[in-house]
Parts: structure tokens; C-alpha cells; sequence
């Protein structure tokens, strides 16, 4: 495993075979512009243009279903998997795999299976797309990746927030500045993270526009089916938001539980936005309209610096089609069934009030 630097990427890269590569990413603002950021790459490079396939809601990088599916398609000459997590085992194997990423790992895959280009551990922690650009910048060199870098920043804010990015990365903030004003940036970070909220949940329309937009401000002000796709998205997410802020937490020793019944993405901000005025406690969103028969939680805390660690401790007992505890120490959750959902907030202490 490579920490905090692009280290392994080329020589991998370098093993691809004649099939077009093809990225995985997530479907986030900070895996989209990874998954931009790569494809944009990848098209000045020998290896010529790649596929980009999201992963979006309910799906796995690492299922059965897209290993069938990538293996019906096109040959691929090798995979880049972004912003996705860390697994030992192999999504197509054989096929030469780089796995680039900055949350905890489940598992590390041996190095014959995937090399890895990791944030996780590094100080300060850089998100999926600026482990990209570092790719991109071992690729094509610094100049020639420099046009990519609005993309990084779009990343950066999209996971960390406009503050930390600037304090943790100002190089890479400062270089954004020249593709346009950070008001600009955060617009787009609100837009491109809009589709995945939605209902709809589909992240295509995003990730059209990173691959063709130059800028920031490209992506406020286009016009097309995909410019007009991510407004609307953000409407319908405002609308859902807005209906939950108005439902008051519930109490148990540490936690504080906010429901809600949406089938928009809203969790994780529902979470974020009572951790200001519920500063002491772990705040745990969750959505049991989000997918049918399961519960969808986010857990955000001002005060608790581990919360996989704090989940762990506090697991019930998991079944298959469960997910729990995953993503970063700060930012964390799940989707787990409803009768595993049900015993884990009686095992924090809720009544029947909290029940799926």
C-alpha cells in the first residue's frame, strides 16, 4: 500500500492491456471529480480514453453484479477504483487494479490483486481527488495536469468543506483560484453533489459535466439537460431537508437520534446539522424511506473524534446484507436492514419511538 502519495500508480498503470481502462468511482462530488480527474488523464495519455462507471445507490464496486457487468462489456485493459474503499479481494481478477482512496480500510488486498494508493493515515488526510491529481500530475507532469486541478479543490470541498480544505491544501485551493472565485466552487460542490441526494439517485448528469466543464463556474452556469438536472435535484433535496429539520431528536445517554422517512439522501445533512447545537452528543440521521427494507444512518459528532470506534463498540449482531461503521473516523454510518437496525438502537437504549 501506497500512503499519501502516488507511488505504485505508473508501474501499475503501465501493466494495463489493450481494452480501454475503466474507472470506478463514487458518486459523491469528491468521487466524480476522481473519476473526471482520471478519465481527463487518462484521454492525453497513450492509454487513450477510459470508461467511467459510478457506483451509486445500493451498489458495491466488489458485487457479483458488477463483475458480471464489466465482464459483459468491452474488453478492460485495467481498472481504476476511486473514493470506494479499500477490499483485499479482487473485483476482476487478473485484470491489472489501482484502488485510490483516503477511508479506513476494510481490508488490504495483496499486491498482486490491486495496487493501492491510500490517503488514510497520511497527515493531513487528502481526499480520493487529490490523490488523483497527485496521478495525474506522476502522468502527465505538473503543467500538463494543471488545467485538472479546479477539479481536486471541487473534491476537497466537497468532503472536507471550504475552511479545512484551504488550511489542509492550500496550494491546491490557491491553484483553483485562477479557474474562478471560490463562491463559484462551492456552487458547483452543491450542484454535482445534488443528483446522488435526489430521489432519483442517479449521479450521471455530475459526472457528464466534470468531464467536459473547465471550470467551476462551467458547471453553475450550464444550461443543458445535465446543467438543468442538477438544479432540479437540488430543489427536491431542499424541499426533503427542510421537512426534517423540523423533526426534534431523540435522547439516548450519548446518542441523539433524528428520523426521517425520505426518499432523498438527507441522512448524513440532517446529522451535520444538529451536531451545532447538540455539541456533546453523537448525532445519528436515519432514513428508513431511503431504500425499501432498510435503514440508512449517518453519525456526526463535535465532540467525539472516532466514530467507527464508537459504532463498533456499540454493534449489534450483523447479517449479510448488512454495512456498518464504515467511511471516515469523523464521518460515518450504514445501511442495515430494519431488524438489525431495530437492535441496534435498543441495544443504545431507545423505546419503541426509535423502531423501524
Amino acid at each position: 500500500m501506497t500512503s499519501g502519495g502516488s507511488g505504485g500508480f505508473l508501474p501499475t498503470l503501465a501493466r494495463f492491456g489493450a481494452g480501454a481502462p475503466v474507472v470506478l468511482c463514487h458518486d459523491d462530488a469528491d468521487g466524480l471529480s476522481a473519476g473526471a480527474i482520471f478519465a481527463r488523464a487518462c484521454s492525453q495519455a497513450p492509454h487513450g480514453p477510459a470508461r467511467v462507471r459510478v457506483i451509486g445507490r445500493g451498489e458495491s464496486a466488489w458485487s457479483d453484479a458488477i463483475r458480471a457487468e464489466l465482464a459483459a462489456g468491452p474488453p478492460v485493459g485495467g481498472l481504476i477504483v476511486t473514493d470506494l474503499g479499500v477490499q483485499a479481494e479482487p473485483i476482476l481478477p487478473g485484470v491489472p487494479t489501482i484502488i485510490v482512496d483516503h477511508h479506513v480500510p476494510r481490508s488490504e488486498p495483496a499486491s498482486k490483486v490491486a495496487t493501492v494508493v491510500s490517503g488514510f493515515g497520511a497527515e493531513p488526510t487528502p481526499t480520493s481527488s487529490l490523490l488523483a491529481q497527485s496521478c495525474a500530475a506522476a502522468l502527465l507532469g505538473e503543467a500538463g495536469a494543471d488545467d485538472l486541478v479546479w477539479l481536486a479543490a471541487l473534491g476537497a470541498v466537497g468532503d472536507l468543506g471550504e475552511r479545512a480544505s484551504a488550511a489542509r491544501f492550500p496550494n491546491v485551493m490557491t491553484g483553483a483560484r485562477r479557474f474562478g472565485t471560490v463562491k463559484a466552487l462551492r456552487e458547483a460542490v452543491s450542484l454535482v453533489n445534488a443528483p446522488r441526494r435526489s430521489s432519483r439517485g442517479d449521479a450521471s448528469p455530475a459526472l457528464r459535466l466534470l468531464l467536459r466543464a473547465d471550470s467551476p463556474s462551467d458547471v453553475v452556469s450550464d444550461v443543458s439537460p445535465d446543467g438543468e438536472a442538477l438544479r432540479s435535484a437540488r430543489a427536491e433535496v431542499k424541499e426533503a431537508l427542510d421537512a426534517a429539520r423540523t423533526v426534534p431528536p431523540l435522547f439516548a445517554g450519548p446518542v441523539a437520534l433524528i428520523r426521517c422517512d425520505s426518499p432523498c439522501q438527507i441522512h448524513a445533512l440532517i446529522a451535520q446539522s444538529w451536531t451545532h447545537r447538540l455539541r456533546r452528543q453523537v448525532v445519528i440521521g436515519a432514513n428508513a424511506g431511503f431504500r425499501e427494507g432498510f435503514v440508512h444512518f449517518a453519525a456526526r459528532s463535535a465532540s467525539v473524534p472516532d466514530l467507527i470506534a464508537f459504532l463498533q463498540d456499540r454493534a449489534p449482531t450483523l447479517g449479510p446484507k448488512d454495512h456498518f461503521a464504515q467511511g471516515h473516523q469523523r464521518a460515518t454510518g450504514g445501511q442495515v436492514t430494519r431488524e438489525t437496525w431495530n437492535r441496534f438502537v435498543a441495544g443504545l437504549g431507545f423505546g419503541q419511538e426509535a423502531l423501524a
